[in-house]
């Protein structure tokens, strides 16, 4: 079974990661892909603006999206930067304000966690190691705040439910507009503290089938 068929299959056993619970009615769809031009030429200030703006024009709470998305905003720092450029994202963002808590959708233990600051990375970042039904995978958060690190450790249990982060806000997290950016991680290939969430097109079908798309898991 591959490993997006078994979260598909298991979606049920999963706890909501936000409260209240993110829906279709209360989400609103944010694509920052490389077609999408609406933030070109903006500041910082004028970015978050936007973004939030939206998502209040809209209704909604949080605005979700991005996975396998190709991007251009990468090419604004070093990190994504190599021999082939780094763009398709293969995480989901879910944008919030920062202070927003996040909860573990499952039970596990802290794989490991970091804080990344490097303009551009995820800022401070858990992941976790779950266990389901001899099945083990992982979950990652980035661009969180700074004290979600507090009292960590690797190995650490963790409940289904329990709070585990807070989402971060600029420049702590990253530099980014305020959103979590989670991930689902099968082999993690001996990182951490860091796993890529960011990948170049010739990548793309390993980390397709190492990291499934995380969407139902956010948005019931």
């Amino acid at each position: 079974m591959s490993f997006a068929d078994f979260i598909k299959d298991n979606r049920d056993r999963f706890a909501p990661m936000f409260d209240p619970v993110l829906t279709t009615e209360n989400t609103v769809y944010m694509e920052l892909s490389s077609t999408n031009n609406a933030f070109e030429g903006l500041s910082a200030a004028e970015i978050d603006r936007t973004v939030f703006q939206g998502i209040d024009d809209a209704g909604a709470i949080a605005g979700v999206g991005g996975y396998l998305e190709t991007r251009t905003v990468y090419r604004d720092t070093e990190l994504f930067r190599g021999d082939e450029d780094r763009c398709v994202h293969i995480g989901v963002d879910v944008f919030m304000p920062a202070g927003t808590p996040i909860y573990a959708p499952l039970a596990g233990e802290v794989h490991s966690f970091a804080n990344r600051q490097v303009s551009g990375d995820y800022g401070p970042v858990i992941i976790l190691r779950h266990r389901l039904a001899d099945f083990e995978f992982h979950s990652l958060y980035g661009h969180l705040a700074l004290a979600s690190l507090e009292g960590l450790y690797d190995g650490k249990p963790v409940a289904i439910g329990e709070k585990i982060a807070e989402i971060g806000a600029r420049p702590v997290n990253g530099n980014w507009t305020p959103h979590l950016h989670f991930q689902l991680i099968q082999d993690m290939q001996d990182y951490h503290g860091d796993y890529p969430g960011v990948v170049r097109p010739a990548d793309l079908d390993f980390f397709k089938r190492n990291c499934p798309d995380p969407s139902a898991l956010i948005v019931g």
